[in-house]
């Protein structure tokens, strides 16, 4: 890590656990029958891919799920059903961030998300502090705001370009092996928080 100036991190399955199974469960009881082979881990398919590049309004994919479900179903069960993916962002986690910052790291994030959760869960999740989330990080770039997802590079190159980082200063903590190789392909660092590689262990080796 010699050299280090700038942390790229992922939120889901890095910063935010997540809980997919209850999510489609969740969906499931608003009659998307098929949504298992709609929403992955790491990618989606239609209509939650278009709601996570921005091609869609949050209106006019809350439209496209009732037009699915053939039913009166409200914006807010949707939401409710949607923000089920996300279980927790532990505060210790933030705590890391500021204390990241404090040693003097730039800290960036980059997810693949979407308005919906961005604007209402995620941003609520970051304010436990008292902060709020631009607060932790020195520049965010998300897919839904540039219309490609991860493992796209475009997404690590736009990061990059527009904070004007060198690459082979900056670390991405993501936990998708695909999304590390991305980043490494355009010669940033990249290490893979699984299991007991966490935000936690590599912000203590960092510090």
């Amino acid at each position: 890590m010699k050299g280090l100036k700038n942390i790229v991190i992922d939120l889901g399955g890095v910063m935010i656990d997540l809980d997919r199974d209850r999510c489609v469960e969740a969906f499931k009881s608003l009659g998307l029958s098929d949504v298992d082979s709609m929403l992955g881990l790491y990618r989606q398919e239609e209509p939650f891919l278009s709601i996570e590049t921005g091609r869609i309004t949050v209106s006019e994919f809350y439209d496209e799920l009732r037009r699915r479900t053939g039913g009166h179903i409200p914006d807010a069960a949707f939401e409710r059903a949607f923000d089920s993916f996300l279980v927790a962002l532990p505060v210790e986690r933030l705590a890391a961030l500021r204390r990241l910052r404090s040693a003097g790291y730039r800290t960036y994030m980059i997810s693949n998300t979407n308005a919906i959760m961005f604007d209402g869960w995620i941003k609520r999740a970051f304010m436990q502090e008292g902060l709020r989330v631009g607060d932790y990080f020195d520049g965010i770039v998300t897919s839904f705001a540039e219309g490609v997802c991860k493992p796209d590079p475009e997404l690590f190159a736009t990061v990059l370009r527009r904070y004007c980082l060198d690459a082979p200063e900056s670390l991405l903590l993501d936990d998708s092996e695909a999304n590390c190789e991305a980043a490494r392909g355009l010669g940033m660092k990249a290490v893979r928080i699984i299991g007991d590689r966490t935000l936690l262990s590599v912000a203590g080796e960092l510090l």
